[in-house]
């Protein structure tokens, strides 16, 4: 399967249009760098990039992101794209955008899996440090952040459409994972999409945390499938063991990660024909949840 078709050509020229009506004295060159499942991105100028919804499905990610998280980064260990403007829907574009800092770095994606171990702890502590208590009026997202049981139908969906490898071994181990108790304490704020593409790295440090639109408050297990979709067995034990040492949290949750790492991972698997890099993604997740 692939990612789903655009509901508004996001172009340069139409960006450039907007810039100049809304934000002129920002006008710089524009590069398109990213045209992923949910946002376009691009660069504008040195300094600075703006990010588009392309489907209307996004569009309230954009709004969610523009609204928390100025409040949210200021307590966080790393850079995050906190807006620098807004841009309004207009006749040209219907929805709310984003110019925010361009943010250097290299995507963890693009490192073998060996080699991000030395991230790990670093990944741990930016995460113990946004799980803290969600306001009563963070926004809540009906597929992150909610109880395993929430995702059981279309983990089902993914288990039986023959794409998924090994199916079997991970339909049992779903059912195990299942089992676990639900988060009870109260919500706490949860990035929504924790794999290695929305995490940057620059000279051997994690330099920024991207991506805030899936942003919600619910059960960190979400985030925490990181260990298993970032991770080898060394660099996932650093990183349990630097969350834990933040936070005392440990049993349950890290079961419920893993069946978070479960779910996203056949997701990726399922839906990733024309983005070979999350489809491997994926696959290392599965293989990673069935080998601890």
């Amino acid at each position: 399967m692939r990612m789903p078709a655009a509901e508004i050509d996001v172009n340069a020229e139409l960006v450039q249009k907007l810039i100049m009506e809304q934000h002129p004295d920002l006008s710089a060159p524009l590069i398109m760098v990213a045209n992923g499942w949910d946002n376009v991105i691009f660069r504008l100028g040195d300094d600075l990039g703006v990010r588009l919804p392309r489907r209307q499905v996004a569009a309230q990610l954009v709004i969610n992101e523009q609204r928390w998280l100025p409040t949210i980064a200021a307590s966080l260990p790393v850079r995050t794209p906190v807006p620098i403007r807004i841009g309004q829907p207009s006749k040209d574009f219907p929805w709310a955008w984003t110019i925010g800092p361009w943010l250097d770095g290299r995507s963890l994606i693009e490192l073998p899996v060996a080699d991000r171990s030395r991230f790990a702890p670093a990944l741990a502590e930016f995460l113990a440090a946004l799980h803290r208590p969600a306001p009563v009026d963070a926004p809540h997202n009906p597929v992150r952040g909610v109880p395993l049981a929430d995702r059981a139908s279309l983990a089902a969906e993914h288990l039986d459409s023959g794409l998924v490898p090994d199916a079997d071994r991970l339909r049992r181990l779903w059912v195990q994972l299942l089992g676990t108790p639900a988060w009870a304490a109260d919500p706490v704020w949860v990035h929504g999409d924790p794999h290695p593409a929305n995490v940057l790295v620059s000279h051997d440090q994690l330099s920024a945390v991207i991506d805030f639109g899936d942003v919600n408050s619910g059960d960190p297990a979400t985030d925490l499938a990181a260990g298993w979709l970032s991770f080898d067995v060394a660099g996932r034990s650093a990183f349990k063991a630097r969350y834990q040492q933040l936070t005392g949290m440990d049993g349950d949750l890290w079961q419920r990660a893993r069946g978070w790492a479960l779910v996203i991972g056949m997701a990726l698997v399922v839906n990733s024909d024309d983005h070979p890099q999350l489809a491997a993604v994926g696959r290392h997740a599965l293989a990673a949840v069935l080998e601890d």
